[in-house]
């Protein structure tokens, strides 16, 4: 959103299409590092499911497969959320990110949660003992190996996002309005955690000779999924109603829109996400001057085209304060420079990122 009286904006303001194309690699990678580390671990804990009978492993083994699939969800989420807006989708295609991005957290619910638990409810009354627990404990250490290789990507990506906005990392990723970053983070910590429940039901099996251990593992595991799920699909059913963006975010656009010398004030702002890292724009100013009505709104349409350049403006609406209407004053007059220098991320997240074209 560049402003016509500061020479300073093309220096301080990355460009718009370089920082994007730079951050859809970087969430695409992230999915392909997941699928390719679930799938291995899905294959081992199968082979170790069967040959031991452990009850721990067969709900590692479901969680797995469960998550390989997802990642197909998450990719085609990135594939088709990717669309440019057309005439029967004035808004874009960004909400059916969050569409695809539900079905795999469903997926985690059903292929994941329900057949771990009712895998260990049945396995409850199981006295055997523990048999060939050294491959188990292999394949548990590999696949630790494995889902913390993609999860450290996960991190590294959501990390650097959440450093820019200064805040935790598990709130970057909640708030976040990138789907497929918040369900592989999940995802992933999920999954180590279900290591840890899974080596203990195998270990305690082990030295106590009681099955029950084993079957509570599962049943453990299961109940982890089913809570990652559920937040998983509200996180999705909130940005699919229309999730609105952070007062910092908010702040941050009345800055860079009062800067400009043709808008004297603003009366009225709304943001919403209609997709990853892409927001729905209205706003009433008071332009300066009186010009005729035929010229108002030919500088009113020159912004708006000046704003939809941007990378994260879908579309924007400007129209005239009512006169005598409160006017928005923002909160700081100087625009911080970990909101200049934001990336695709941290506009997500709906805490920092400019809006400049």
């Amino acid at each position: 959103m560049p402003s016509s009286t500061s020479s300073e904006a093309p220096e301080t303001t990355p460009d718009a299409s370089s920082s994007s194309s730079q951050q859809k690699p970087e969430s695409l990678l992230t999915v392909l590092i997941a699928f390719g580390a679930n799938l291995l671990v899905a294959i081992a804990k199968s082979v170790a499911a069967m040959l031991t009978g452990s009850a721990s492993m067969v709900a590692e083994a479901a969680h797995s497969w469960a998550d390989t699939g997802n990642e197909v969800f998450l990719l085609i989420a990135e594939r088709r959320g990717a669309r440019k807006r057309d005439a029967r989708h004035p808004l874009g295609y960004g909400r059916e990110t969050y569409i695809w991005s539900m079905f795999a957290a469903f997926g985690l619910f059903t292929a994941g949660a329900i057949v771990s638990i009712y895998h260990g409810i049945t396995e409850l009354g199981d006295t055997g003992p523990a048999e060939d627990v050294m491959l188990n404990y292999i394949v548990l250490g590999v696949s630790f190996l494995l889902e913390g290789t993609s999860f450290l990507q996960a991190f590294r990506q959501a990390h650097g996002a959440a450093t820019k906005r200064r805040v935790p990392v598990l709130r970057h990723v909640l708030q976040s309005s990138n789907p497929t970053l918040r369900a592989v983070f999940a995802e992933d910590a999920a999954a180590l955690v279900g290591l840890v429940i899974a080596f203990l039901g195998v270990f305690l099996h082990q030295v106590t000779g009681l099955a029950v251990f084993d079957a509570i593992g599962s049943i453990a595991v299961g109940l982890l999924l089913g809570v990652v799920a559920v937040v998983l699909i509200d996180r999705n059913r909130r940005f699919l109603l229309g999730e609105s963006t952070s007062p910092e975010l908010e702040n941050a656009v009345l800055v860079e829109l009062l800067a400009r010398d043709q808008v004297e004030s603003v009366s009225y702002l709304h943001l919403e996400f209609v997709g990853p890292s892409r927001v729905y724009m209205v706003a009433a100013v008071d332009l300066v001057g009186n010009d005729t009505e035929e010229h108002v709104a030919a500088r009113l349409r020159k912004i708006e085209e000046s704003l939809e350049a941007s990378q994260y403006v879908e579309e924007a609406v400007l129209t005239l304060s009512v006169p005598g209407a409160a006017v928005l004053r923002p909160t700081g007059e100087e625009i911080p420079e970990v909101v200049k220098d934001g990336t695709v991320e941290d506009v997500a997240a709906g805490g920092a990122g400019t809006l400049r074209a």
